[in-house]
């Protein structure tokens, strides 16, 4: 199966081993909740799977890679007690907590989260000294003398031998005792994770373009090359600081990530062609609304991989205003939200100081950031918005003195909000302007084409253009929804994709 439905299938389990009747005993007793054991190839996104589950079942993540681990880590030092035995004093070995273990307790002590998941990796690759320990785990739900505590479910995930000649195979006994579950990549699942974590659009496209490097191992006289999700992820966090940076990239960085040479180098040509085509089109002029007559005609006779990378650099430059805006909208909605507490403060408390009470009103909010971000209660965004809301409740509160009274302190305060609404108003305004600006130039280059059945599709799904939409009205958008039926004219593109052998060898040369 792929990796989102072996997420749901995990995520149905915990929730089933998590569960309770009336009385608190749970519906699936923990000698019946196996162990669930994901195989599947290196970089397919097992551990981030994890991070999801946890996060959407709201308990507690505790990951570790065994094969970075020791059998004194794993189960603990082991040390000499004195024991009493039929009468007799008798000194026994005993074993220190197992460091495992005790990060779950520490994660339980962290979160404040009872529940959570043990997230076991690569644990059919461990030592040979580690392996009877892993094999005890699996059966017993131990480290050495140590159980993991209750409320704990225990996911595991190893390599297939054919990707690692590490390995070892479990026996027919422990593989009784667990829930095997085998994965695959797949490209079009991987897309939407792409898409919500919002990686660099040269990689989005290039993949588009090129499924058939999405995922690949081989071995040859050189030895194993290969590309994975993991790879492609990694590449578009250090391409998006490039751009920010301003670095240079070249095919030898491509290559540390991308290790496999025809790959990278077939990135590394597509990475050069669509740096060169934002600067040919003038994206942004576009976006800006200045004159594109000259660059319509090149659009309309460009090749299919050119229309494409166009495409995804207009939604690149959407994006940014789209997210620019939202985050200020968070921002602006949690700022309202403080101002009303503090008109509340002021109300309860009279003739108590204005400043030291919206002083103290930014102190509590930190405290609550920071538990929050302790206990891993925040999506990224989350944290993001929050941390900048923060930075501006302590600039107002350095606008205050204990020298105003209650109804000079709040209409400073207020001053400063409304200007933070005028900022958001800004931005959605940029933003809108900006998608009317990208429709003017997709209608005359690609009128009813296949490249804006693209550019509405991945307005709809994107976890930027989404949210922005759906607040903010948009009638093309609508328009061209209704009109291009939009998901059966991405199963179109996607099948002419897949059926044009002939284009992938012209593209190659292209590049």
């Amino acid at each position: 199966m792929d990796i989102q439905r072996a997420k749901e299938e995990i995520k149905r389990s915990v929730q089933a081993y998590l569960a309770t009747d009336d009385i608190g005993r749970p519906l699936i007793p923990p000698i019946r909740q196996r162990p669930i054991l994901l195989m599947g190839p290196p970089g397919v996104g097992k551990t981030q799977i994890m991070e999801q589950i946890a996060q959407e079942c709201d308990i507690a993540l505790v990951a570790y890679t065994i094969t970075h681990h020791t059998r004194q880590s794993a189960v603990g030092l082991p040390f000499i007690r004195e024991r009493d035995f039929g009468g007799k004093t008798r000194s026994v070995t005993e074993y220190t907590m197992s460091e495992i273990i005790a990060s779950v307790y520490a994660a339980m002590e962290r979160t404040g989260k009872k529940n959570g998941i043990l997230f076991i990796d690569e644990i059919n690759c461990v030592s040979e000294t580690l392996a009877p320990t892993m094999l005890q785990f699996l059966q017993c739900k131990t480290f050495g003398n140590q159980a993991v505590p209750e409320g704990w479910v225990i996911v595991a995930a190893g390599n297939p031998p054919e990707y690692n000649k590490s390995v070892r195979e479990f026996d027919l006994v422990t593989l009784d005792r667990v829930r095997r579950i085998d994965v695959e990549p797949k490209l079009s699942v991987w897309q939407d994770y792409a898409r919500a974590h919002r990686l660099h659009p040269a990689v989005t496209a290039y993949l588009e373009l090129r499924p058939q490097h999405f995922y690949k191992i081989e071995n040859d006289v050189d030895g194993v090359q290969f590309v994975t999700a993991r790879g492609w992820e990694d590449l578009s966090a250090f391409l998006q600081a490039a751009d920010k940076l301003n670095l240079p990239i070249d095919e030898g960085v491509i290559g540390q990530y991308l290790r496999h040479p025809e790959v990278a180098r077939d990135f590394a040509a597509y990475w050069v062609l669509y740096r060169k085509y934002h600067q040919d089109y003038g994206v942004e002029d576009i976006l800006q609304g200045k004159p594109f007559d000259t660059v319509v005609a090149r659009a309309m006779d460009a090749s299919f991989d050119e229309r494409i990378s166009l495409v995804s650099l207009l939604l690149a430059g959407l994006n940014t205003r789209f997210a620019a805006a939202t985050t200020t909208g968070a921002v602006t909605d949690a700022c309202y939200q403080q101002l009303r507490s503090f008109k509340r403060t002021l109300t309860q408390q009279d003739g108590a100081d204005p400043a030291a009470l919206f002083a103290a009103q930014c102190e509590n909010y930190r405290a609550r950031l920071d538990t929050d971000k302790a206990a891993g209660a925040l999506l990224p965004d989350e944290a993001a918005a929050r941390t900048r809301t923060l930075a501006l409740l302590e600039e107002w509160s350095r606008h205050l003195d204990s020298a105003l009274d209650a109804d000079d302190a709040f209409d400073t305060v207020r001053g400063a909000f409304n200007a933070q609404v005028r900022r958001r108003e800004e931005a959605v305004s940029t933003a809108g302007d900006a998608l009317e600006c990208a429709f003017d130039f997709m209608e005359q280059a690609f009128e009813d084409g296949q490249e804006m059945v693209v550019f509405v599709n991945e307005l709809a799904l994107g976890p930027d253009s989404a949210p922005f939409l759906a607040e903010n009205e948009c009638e093309r958008f609508e328009q061209y929804s209704e009109k291009l039926l939009l998901h059966g004219g991405e199963d179109e593109l996607l099948a002419e994709l897949q059926r044009d052998d002939v284009r992938g060898a012209e593209h190659s040369a292209e590049f």
